[in-house]
């Protein structure tokens, strides 16, 4: 598909998505004055809101900033924390998240990360990520097993299938790592394959490359490995991460007023959304995040107020990430180019000086020419 019309296909999804949103919203006939009400949420909980937003992008920069540099990678939290948006950035506006990862990887490898440690370093983010999704929904479950099943009834089949499709790309990822030879068989028969109807050219450079990144991101994973406390580093950050975003539902929650419900349950049925909806092979889970809203949430918020209470939560976990990403883009951008900028002043420097050094005549040679 030609990359324009991608573009703007996605720009048009992420326009009726949040179309979408504000209809669910503003339709609500039991709500006269949407715009009052807003304006009307308490401000401390609001800016919990946006607390919240940070310590889920800031904690998981943090993780991938923590794992590189332990590798002696000098490379700033700032540069860290843009690559990380921009990642979150392609992972809502492809299906299933599909882009997310690879572009993440591409922005690292621009700030000097090879490609090898910088898959590491996403990997380890997502593998310690899942693993976390998965067993706080597990144990969140079996604590408020009650609240859960009388709340979500028959819905709970979804959270049952989220666990399955949220765990199953671990093993896959490890098995990269610690089989490597099984990966290099199999990514040696897709090169084959692909060469054979012409979507690779170079056959040998393209298995090269390939096998470059491969021994590159097998080395760093059993370095990572033999680390428990760098490990152990990665689950904190994952959990303060995954915190920050399941703790969003209950700021929105007492932002609007409402009462009747303990947090620690509000923010069990916010953890089983993520579980249930995240899989969803849609940019951003599209449908599936609003929808699951509407059936978990529904007589939790009180007042008509749902459809609203919607529409700040899909702001901070969603429309936000796709603001501040467009803008890390061109951050990104001026960036490369104030760092290409000063390598060429560095260059032409260093070509003046030795210039110089040859321009100079050696007076004690003429003097003794004279002699």
């Amino acid at each position: 598909m030609n990359p324009k019309l991608k573009k703007i296909l996605s720009a048009a999804f992420v326009v009726l998505s949040i179309s979408v949103v504000v209809i669910i919203a503003f339709s609500n006939t039991e709500f006269k004055d949407a715009w009052s009400a807003l304006r009307q949420m308490d401000w401390r909980w609001t800016v919990g809101l946006f607390f919240c937003w940070l310590v889920y992008a800031g904690c998981e920069s943090l993780g991938t900033c923590f794992y590189l540099r332990s590798q002696g990678f000098k490379i700033s939290p700032f540069r860290t924390l843009i690559c990380t948006l921009i990642g979150f950035y392609y992972s809502n506006i492809t299906p299933s998240a599909a882009g997310g990862q690879p572009m993440q990887i591409n922005s690292l490898r621009k700030a000097g990360i090879p490609v090898g440690y910088g898959t590491v370093a996403v990997s380890v983010r997502f593998i310690s990520n899942q693993i976390l999704i998965c067993l706080t929904g597990i144990l969140l479950m079996v604590f408020n097993r009650d609240f859960v099943y009388r709340q979500l009834g028959d819905a709970v089949w979804f959270v049952r299938l989220g666990l399955v499709c949220n765990f199953v790309p671990v093993p896959m990822i490890l098995l990269a790592a610690f089989k490597r030879n099984w990966v290099q068989k199999l990514a040696q028969k897709l090169i084959d394959f692909l060469a054979r109807i012409h979507l690779v050219r170079d056959k040998d450079r393209t298995m090269a490359k390939l096998t470059e990144t491969l021994d590159d991101y097998h080395t760093a994973m059993m370095e990572l490995s033999r680390s428990l406390g760098r490990i152990l580093v990665q689950f904190l950050c994952s959990a303060a991460s995954l915190a920050g975003l399941f703790s969003t539902i209950v700021f929105v929650y007492y932002a609007f007023g409402q009462s009747g419900t303990p947090a620690w349950q509000i923010f069990t049925l916010s953890a089983l959304l993520f579980v249930s909806a995240s899989y969803t092979p849609l940019p951003g889970a599209s449908g599936a995040q609003e929808g699951g809203f509407l059936l978990y949430f529904k007589g939790i918020f009180h007042s008509g107020i749902i459809g609203l209470a919607l529409l700040v939560w899909r702001f901070f976990t969603y429309y936000l990430f796709l603001l501040v990403g467009v803008v890390m883009l061109f951050v990104e951008k001026a960036a490369i180019r104030r760092a290409k900028k000063q390598e060429a002043e560095k260059q032409d420097r260093e070509k003046e000086a030795e210039e110089k050094e040859t321009v100079i005549p050696d007076r004690t040679d003429q003097q003794s020419a004279q002699s």
